[in-house]
Order: structure tokens, then sequence, then C-alpha cells
């Protein structure tokens, strides 16, 4: 990637993915509907979940690792996107989320799906709906090396765009959305810890 000499300086205080969430985690939430840069990012300390899950892979392909997003879809609510990377065949993820729970998970998973199932008691609506229901196979997006998708300008919703192509599966079926429980108070307050209010998804 095209970085600047100040960029590559600050990549390189990103040196594991904990200081990569570390990052994300100070900055503030962008509530607008809109998706830029990791270039963008660093200049705006600002990211939504897609915006920050496109850092984190980018700050990721920069120490080494291959820069992978995971789409997990949600009902009556937002999705999230998250960075996902990999440490002795075992699976971790950084992200960026209104919601404090939605965040870092070590890499201790040993599958996708295991790592993804790790979200679901966490991810919940404003009303408490549990809203997790399927997840993306990994995008690597080395394939929009070419395009320089790290350091652009233009607006990245074409990879967006690509995520909706890629086979989903399902977390739950229809007895279970049915018997659902609702998160708690406490949970739901935990959750929304610090969050953006203009960011939050209003449920129908």
């Amino acid at each position: 990637m095209d970085w600047t000499k100040d960029e590559t300086k600050f990549l390189k205080t990103m040196s594991d993915p904990d200081k990569i969430q570390g990052f994300l985690d100070s900055i503030d939430y962008n509530p607008d509907y809109e998706c830029r840069s990791p270039r963008w990012v660093i200049r705006k300390r600002s990211a939504h979940c897609f915006e920050g899950a496109l850092f984190a892979a980018a700050a990721l392909q920069f120490i080494g690792y291959q820069p992978l997003i995971v789409d997990l879809k949600a009902y009556n609510d937002d999705d999230h996107v998250i960075a996902v990377f990999k440490e002795d065949g075992h699976w971790g993820a950084v992200a960026k989320s209104n919601f404090t729970t939605l965040r870092f998970r070590e890499p201790v998973f040993r599958s996708l799906r295991e790592l993804v199932m790790s979200y679901f008691d966490f991810y919940f609506n404003i009303a408490g709906d549990k809203s997790l229901r399927s997840y993306s196979l990994p995008l690597d997006l080395t394939i929009y090396d070419p395009r320089q998708w790290a350091t652009s300008d233009e607006d990245l919703e074409y990879i967006g765009d690509k995520l909706e192509t890629i086979r989903h599966y399902p977390v739950v079926n229809k007895k279970m959305i049915k018997n659902l429980k609702k998160a708690s108070d406490t949970m739901l307050k935990a959750g929304m810890l610090g969050s953006n209010e203009k960011g939050l998804f209003k449920p129908k």
C-alpha cells in the first residue's frame, strides 16, 4: 500500500491485534452512512463498524496477517463487520462497534463458526432482541490491492457490495429464533456503555 511516512510510523505502533483494537476503542464512532478508507480513519480518528473492520484488516496486513473481514448479518438491527485473524490455527477478531460487547475476540476459537457464536448472546438491538442470524465466509481484501483500498479517497462501498454476494451461513433456525430471550437490562446497559446515540439502529 502507498502509505505516507507518517502513516507508516503510526502503523508501526499497531504491533499486534490488541493494539489495533485499543486504537479503535479510543476513536469516535462514525454515525454517517459512508465507507471511507483506513487512511481516512487514521486522519479523522473516527470509524463505524465497517470502516473499523477495514482499518483493522489493513493494520493486520501491515504486520503480516491476511486482511480478512467477515460479515455478520442481523434481523431488525445493523449488520456488523469484523476483521478476523488466525494464530496457531485459532481464530480471533478485531472490531469497531457502538456496542462494547461486539469488539475484540482472543485467538482461541477453533473454527470461524465458533468465533462467530461467541458474539451471539451479546449481539442485540436497543430493544434487547438478540439479532444475529448468519455470517459470511472471510473476504480476503488483497483482491482489492490494485485499487489501493487502504489508502484510497474513493468510497469503499464496493467492498460492502461484495460481502453481500458471499455465501452466508445461518446460526439459528426458526424454532430457536422463536424461543430467544431478550438481553437483560444489565447487559443492555453494559453493551451500550459510551455508545453514540446517532449511530444506534432504531428497531421496528
